[in-house]
């Protein structure tokens, strides 16, 4: 017997196209002010959202019943890497083949990106030659620079200023297990980094809150965040304050790829900042841990808790698979 369907409207729209997304492409020629990037999470709509999430549950329902849907029949994705990865490349390379297309990867170490090429010119070669690219870089200055020159849709990978994929991926990870994210609380224990950023701008969006915690010369930046991020935003200065009946406690490595040179000072600084029993001991009885990995068991958090039964980080790195496949899809095709 097969599941029902997370969303019913959503799979019986689908099933008209699925003999056509088996054998043709469904992507649709997009002049330039029909484009659209996923730089930031800032930049979809709460609508948007609700789409996504679940169009992610079909194609992870179709994906487990070992069902083909290949609306992306013939399509490539360039994937242009500047920092190291495992789940970013898995997952979009996995995601855009179960989709019926190809992926290029790019590094900029063997590529003329790393030899001093404009990024204004890589982006208009790049962008002729395939349908969509994602990139993992440093700075988020590079993507929104490619993406200004770029006649396909652009995905940030990664940035040292935001993460949205896998903001996307944990939020919908929380819905699978609770239900809707809104009203509820999300703790972030740890660095003012990317993840940090990105919840803030997923709070506003989807109208929840954020508790932020750090330690002293680790806060957030203020000049990075509009007035209106404060309605969904607390920062406390102990961790315990931050998790004190919350739905969701996230936390990251505390030191980042590109800032190895300040670990030890982290490590000092965050060691009251781990993530361990006691924290989770004060969220609620049904949260959720989550962590986008890799993790740093005995650091930013104990084993007890990342392998204890209220993590589901497996569940979140699997989910990065499944909301890519559905942004991909709604990048080039849109709603189906």
């Amino acid at each position: 017997m097969q599941n029902k369907p997370h969303n019913t409207s959503i799979a019986s729209t689908s099933t008209q196209f699925a003999e056509l997304g088996n054998g043709q492409s469904l992507a649709k020629p997009q002049s330039p002010d029909q484009l659209r990037h996923y730089l930031q999470f800032s930049d979809f709509s709460r609508d948007e959202y609700e789409y996504l999430f679940g169009r992610a549950a079909w194609l992870k329902e179709r994906f487990k019943r070992y069902e083909t849907w290949h609306p992306l029949h013939d399509r490539t994705l360039a994937m242009i890497f500047e920092k190291h990865s495992t789940r970013t490349r898995l997952s979009f390379e996995a995601g855009v083949h179960q989709l019926g297309g190809h992926a290029v990867y790019m590094n900029t170490r063997d590529t003329q990106l790393g030899r001093g090429e404009p990024i204004e010119d890589a982006a208009q070669v790049i962008s002729r030659m395939t349908d969509i690219i994602m990139i993992r870089t440093f700075e988020q200055e590079t993507i929104e620079r490619f993406a200004a020159n770029s006649r396909v849709p652009v995905i940030n990978g990664l940035t040292n200023q935001y993460h949205p994929c896998q903001v996307l991926a944990d939020i919908f990870t929380f819905v699978e297990a609770c239900g809707p994210i809104q009203g509820k609380t999300v703790a972030w224990v740890g660095d003012a980094n990317n993840m940090a950023y990105t919840w803030i701008q997923a709070a506003e969006k989807l109208d929840f809150q954020v508790r932020f915690s750090a330690p002293d010369g680790y806060q957030l930046d203020r000049s990075r965040l509009q007035p209106s991020a404060f309605n969904h935003l607390v920062v406390c200065a102990d961790p315990k304050d931050a998790c004190k009946g919350a739905d969701l406690v996230s936390t990251d490595v505390w030191t980042s790829m590109g800032f190895e040179a300040e670990n030890a000072t982290r490590m000092a600084a965050f060691k009251h900042w781990m993530v361990n029993e006691q924290l989770m001991a004060l969220a609620r009885p049904d949260a959720l841990f989550m962590h986008c990995l890799p993790a740093h068991r005995g650091e930013e958090v104990s084993a007890g808790v990342i392998d204890g039964p209220q993590s589901v980080v497996w569940e979140e790195a699997e989910n990065r698979l499944h909301v890519q496949k559905a942004l991909m899809e709604f990048l080039l095709c849109g709603r189906l």
